[in-house]
């Protein structure tokens, strides 16, 4: 289960750096890098449905939902305009606050009980990021930090949603070839100053079909089996791997405050996992 988190983790990361990475260097708009994100993602995910299928005697069905859609598309889309005016850390680090504190409430709401350690691991891992925001650092724009943290309550909700899907592959297979004409949409309706260039489709389609695609199928595994508030919390290592991965693609080199609260938010994540596990091993 550990291998398959950090995988993940670092996708989401990757995924950070490739969209900074395109629209910092003015290679791709943010709406063209959206749909062609959402329609790599869904060309590669329908290709993986019927590989998969060929092997099993009853394949499930495909799951259609239009609302997991929505909070799909939303995400990519506000995920894709923040980053033109945000760098990959900060990006990160503002989607996946939201997303904790999403999670953590919705968890909490809905009777999820904390035990210390959990709770101990949670608040350091808070720390970590309120460490890293500490007055020093460029400060974000405010007007593009706000689309991002809407794009961490659209994720939030969609990682909420993965709890109850019963095939990882076909449910994301759904959501991508649903999200298509959603973010279809959005381009003809906001799409303004259209730039294409062929490094920006690289790293668009690099995006979609293989960080996006592929994580977001072994995500949905993950969430079914971890409760809300320990899958919320992994998620905020990617602010600290997308800020490493800025350093080395992008030139956002690290300070020493972003070491220190990158060694913070990952001792906070190792807490939360302990803790959920000792908890089932307990009740076992």
């Amino acid at each position: 289960m550990l291998f398959k988190i950090i995988i993940a983790m670092l996708a989401f990361a990757a995924n950070s750096v490739l969209c900074r990475l395109a629209l910092a260097g003015q290679q791709i708009d943010p709406m063209s890098f959206s749909l062609l994100r959402v329609l790599s993602g869904a060309v590669v995910l329908m290709f993986l449905y019927f590989a998969h299928r060929r092997r099993i005697e009853n394949p499930l069905k495909i799951e259609w939902n239009l609302k997991n859609a929505i909070y799909l598309a939303v995400y990519i889309v506000a995920f894709s305009i923040a980053y033109l005016k945000i760098n990959a850390g900060v990006g990160a680090l503002l989607l996946f606050g939201t997303v904790q504190l999403s999670m953590v409430a919705y968890g909490i709401f809905h009777g999820e009980k904390i035990n210390l350690m959990c709770g101990i691991g949670l608040v350091v891992a808070v720390l970590g990021i309120l460490f890293l925001l500490l007055p020093g650092a460029n400060t974000p724009n405010l007007f593009y930090s706000l689309i991002m943290m809407i794009s961490g309550l659209a994720w939030a909700a969609y990682s909420i949603a993965g709890k109850t899907m019963r095939s990882p592959l076909s449910s994301t297979l759904a959501n991508f070839v649903l999200a298509v004409p959603v973010v279809s949409l959005g381009f003809v309706l906001f799409a303004k100053d259209v730039l294409i260039l062929p490094q920006g489709i690289v790293l668009a389609l690099l995006s979609g079909g293989l960080a996006s695609s592929g994580a977001y199928i072994l995500w949905y595994s993950i969430v079914q089996k971890i409760d809300r508030i320990t899958a919320s919390t992994v998620q905020l290592s990617v602010p600290c791997l997308a800020i490493l991965g800025g350093s080395l693609f992008i030139g956002e080199i690290p300070n020493l405050r972003m070491i220190v609260a990158t060694v913070i938010v990952l001792i906070g994540i190792l807490l939360v996992i302990f803790s959920s596990s000792h908890k089932k091993t307990h009740h076992e």
